[in-house]
């Protein structure tokens, strides 16, 4: 009946296909690869329950009015503090703005700086998220291909020489789906072709915590953002399902653009969400819950490359993250993700094929297996079962 009164800009938006195959996986005897959940072992059920009590005690009705675009002013002040002693970034709180989450950042950048036909520069394969968020405004895609170490600088940089791209989006730390990080080389060429070719550089960094030995890389531009739009996110340390994101933009005209695009769209983020976890930041420590989550993760992830040592065919490849939530396999070439997809759900085992990390729709030999949802027994099986139908 409405068909005829949808806008072009919702009919270029892609549905999720992991929220599709989510759907197909929400029976308990199928073991699920297939999202991009955290452990709810890993959330602090009981601190977030003293947090809630005390934000209500405390404030009173100003936890349930409105609030600010850009953010609580107190949740703001920690982010910058906690940057200057995690990573020594100098961060005015104004320079940040509070999201539902990252993928509302993703959105609001697509919004501001997209005009349809400019250039959008991804890595390949790309977040899903990002594809999703940046085609409804119908810009030109240009991915440069993933090396085991970050994206092939070549290339981006003959593509730079055109001109014409508004920015680049990578994910650094643990990449998703690739579960890939990139060198220092590369973190060092890619912010210096971004600044030499004038092209914005947007830093997604929603597992850089998650690293699961020594100190996190951080953000390829912590020591001189002024040129580049840095997203984060709490959804992987504390609890995905308050939203809570944010962005660090130094450009004061970008920023304000940003901060109105936000306001027209929901004038601020769940404000009773950003007190319950700032008083949760303040009370507890963070890096030592942050700590039990990366050995939980680590954990899981030896679990499953342990399992695909064992049971996958030699011909198959795969990633072995330093860190994250991601394993990238890669099937023999000619061999399809999605045919051993459909018959994996047959075997009530899922992951996601990787065509949909790719602009440009191909069959795929690639496949994304998420570790962090399952324990170590339930990996192990679901393993065998995908390398029986491998070898089969």
């Amino acid at each position: 009946m409405f068909e005829e009164k949808i806008s072009e800009l919702s009919l270029a938006t892609p549905s999720s296909f992991i929220r599709s195959i989510l759907k197909t996986t929400q029976n308990n005897d199928i073991i699920s690869f297939a999202g991009g959940l955290p452990n709810p072992i890993s959330f602090p059920k009981e601190e977030l329950q003293e947090s809630t009590n005390r934000v209500i005690e405390s404030f009173g009705s100003r936890v349930f009015q409105y609030s600010v675009t850009a953010g609580l002013p107190e949740l703001r002040k920690y982010i910058a503090a906690h940057l200057h002693e995690t990573q020594e970034m100098d961060v005015d709180p104004e320079e940040i703005i509070v999201t539902t989450g990252s993928q509302q950042a993703l959105d609001m950048i697509g919004k501001v700086l997209i005009n349809q036909d400019d250039t959008v520069i991804l890595e390949e394969p790309a977040y899903l998220g990002a594809i999703q968020a940046f085609s409804q405004y119908r810009p030109k895609f240009t991915a440069i291909p993933l090396e085991s170490d970050g994206m092939d600088m070549e290339k981006l940089e003959e593509k730079l020489k055109e001109g014409a791209a508004k920015f680049i989006y990578t994910v650094p730390n643990f990449q998703n789906p690739s579960g890939l990080t990139y060198s220092k080389e590369k973190r060092e060429a890619l912010h210096k072709l971004s600044r030499k070719y004038n092209c914005i550089l947007v830093e997604d960094d929603p597992y850089g915590d998650l690293k699961f030995e020594g100190k996190p890389y951080g953000y390829i531009s912590k020591h001189e953002f002024d040129g580049s739009i840095l997203l984060g996110t709490f959804s992987k340390t504390v609890t995905p399902g308050m939203r809570c994101g944010y962005m660090i933009i130094r450009d004061p005209e970008l920023r304000f653009r940003i901060n109105t695009a936000k306001e027209a769209a929901d004038l601020h983020s769940n404000v009773f969400s950003q007190y319950i976890l700032w008083d949760y930041l303040t009370h507890n420590d963070l890096s030592k819950h942050i700590e039990k989550i990366k050995q939980l993760y680590k954990n899981q992830s030896s679990a499953m490359i342990a399992a695909m040592e064992r049971y996958f065919p030699e011909s198959v490849e795969f990633t072995r993250p330093e860190g994250g939530m991601f394993i990238w396999a890669t099937l023999p070439e000619g061999k399809i993700a999605m045919e051993l997809f459909e018959k994996a759900i047959e075997k009530q085992v899922a992951f996601v094929p990787g065509d949909p990390f790719y602009i440009d729709g191909r069959e795929a030999n690639t496949m994304r297996l998420n570790y962090t949802n399952c324990d170590e027994k339930t990996i192990t099986e679901g393993i065998r079962r995908l390398g029986e139908l491998m070898r089969d």
